[in-house]
């Protein structure tokens, strides 16, 4: 495994460490070839029951790293394009919660990253932009094209895509690009808390959550409540749904 990436493996949680900070964290080929590979991992992994991303040092992500944007054929420019949203595959494909950690800046793939995550939690000093237009590329990449417009509405995103500019942890969180906005000083507590509160359990039921939640971004109204009804039935039939439920009513009984 690079050195760009650190790996660290505690109460079931997979912290996944983007680790360039003199580069800004800047994704280059070997930093994105270690995530693909570990984030593969993880999700395979039974004893990982959720994931979080974070970069080193004083920002999430600077994005893909401008320095190996040098001249390429179109065939390459296009392999080269594909593999970048390679992670971003694995984390809407991952059936276990992936949260992003967000400090400082977090732009352009770096953006990209953060928004396939199921939480965005973001201390106040954290920004957020698509830079793309200011380079002359299209607002859409790594990503971003896809799931901003779903978060936070066409309009805005839209602002955000075509402008290039930043947008503050305030904004942010009341746009809904982020999940959780905290003070820079209780960041860490916050992600790993929520982060372990998911990696025990309930496992199976959490799965189906993401799982419904992520088709239900491209499914009709009747496909939608199709899953949900076998979602639901599996869970009802799952020992972690009669153990919650016994737990619950002991307690109310009490």
């Amino acid at each position: 495994m690079s050195d760009k990436l650190l790996l660290d493996h505690q109460d079931g949680v997979l912290t996944l460490t983007l680790n360039r900070p003199d580069r800004l964290n800047a994704i280059d080929i070997e930093m994105l070839d270690a995530l693909v590979c570990a984030l593969a991992d993880g999700g395979e992994d039974d004893t990982v029951g959720a994931i979080v991303l974070r970069g080193a040092g004083r920002v999430f992500c600077a994005g893909a790293d401008i320095g190996q944007m040098v001249d390429h054929t179109p065939a390459d420019w296009q392999e080269i394009v594909d593999h970048y949203l390679d992670p971003i595959r694995l984390i809407a494909s991952i059936e276990k919660p992936i949260i992003a950690r967000c400090h400082g800046d977090v732009v352009g793939g770096g953006l990209g990253l953060s928004l396939a995550c199921d939480f965005r939690v973001g201390s106040r000093d954290s920004r957020y932009c698509t830079p793309f237009i200011n380079l002359g590329l299209a607002g859409c990449d790594m990503s971003s094209g896809y799931y901003l417009p779903r978060l936070i509405g066409m309009g805005r995103a839209t602002d955000m895509m075509m402008t290039g500019r930043f947008v503050d942890a305030k904004e942010a969180f009341e746009i809904g690009l982020l999940s959780r906005l905290v003070d820079e000083n209780e960041l860490d507590d916050t992600v790993m808390s929520l982060a372990r509160s998911f990696a025990s359990g309930p496992t199976g039921a959490l799965e189906f959550t993401k799982k419904a939640i992520r088709r239900s971004m491209d499914n009709d109204i009747a496909g939608e409540f199709d899953y949900e009804i076998y979602a639901q039935v599996q869970c009802l039939q799952s020992d972690a749904h009669r153990e919650r439920v016994a737990a619950f009513f002991e307690k109310r009984g009490r």
